[in-house]
């Protein structure tokens, strides 16, 4: 079913919408929840809380690319859990590995900034990322916004642990570059 067909269902509040967006989108959102959680039903129900967010949110909001933000959603409410077994059990993982990775590059979430400067940054972000070659970029945002282990981009992109490591190190590094030349404070 088309995405617009979804997003209608929704807006006349039907119930097969979440159907629906579980049929093709369930996959991925698990997915993306699993590379975080590493943890089948907490993936589970974080899959369900963002269907039960966005039968919340739409309407009145209507997304442009229904697939990014059911994977916004998901990535968000994944980290949130994350967060929240962490706090009880204290213990390392993979997802604190990542998130210390790009704390070099990537602006401290504390300040007050506003949400235009948010956003700001993300289009310097998005700009930085589509100014590089496409293995860079897809071995990024493999890492980064799915949360997958170096180990799995290896295997997808065919290379070596050890080249994939590099490539995210200089990556993080052009990245941090590109943010010090737009006067981006880190």
């Amino acid at each position: 079913m088309e995405d617009s067909l979804i997003l209608d269902l929704f807006w006349n509040r039907s119930e097969s919408a979440i159907q629906e967006t579980a049929k093709k989108y369930g996959r991925y959102c698990h997915a993306i929840a699993n590379n975080i959680l590493r943890n089948n039903e907490d993936a589970e129900e974080c899959v369900n809380d963002t269907y039960l967010t966005v039968w919340g949110i739409i309407p009145p909001q209507r997304p442009g690319i229904f697939r990014a933000f059911l994977g916004k959603i998901t990535r968000n409410l994944s980290l949130n859990k994350y967060r929240e077994q962490r706090m009880k059990k204290r213990g390392g993982g993979e997802v604190d590995l990542l998130l210390s990775e790009l704390e070099e590059c990537i602006p401290s979430g504390g300040t007050t900034e506003t949400e235009h400067d948010a956003k700001e940054i993300i289009e310097i972000i998005n700009s930085c990322l589509m100014s590089l070659d496409i293995d860079s970029r897809n071995v990024f945002v493999r890492r980064y916004w799915y949360a997958e282990p170096v180990k799995g981009i290896a295997v997808r992109y065919q290379m070596s642990e050890s080249k994939v490591k590099s490539m995210l190190l200089r990556t993080r590094g052009k990245l941090k570059q590109y943010l010090e030349k737009r006067e981006v404070i880190i």
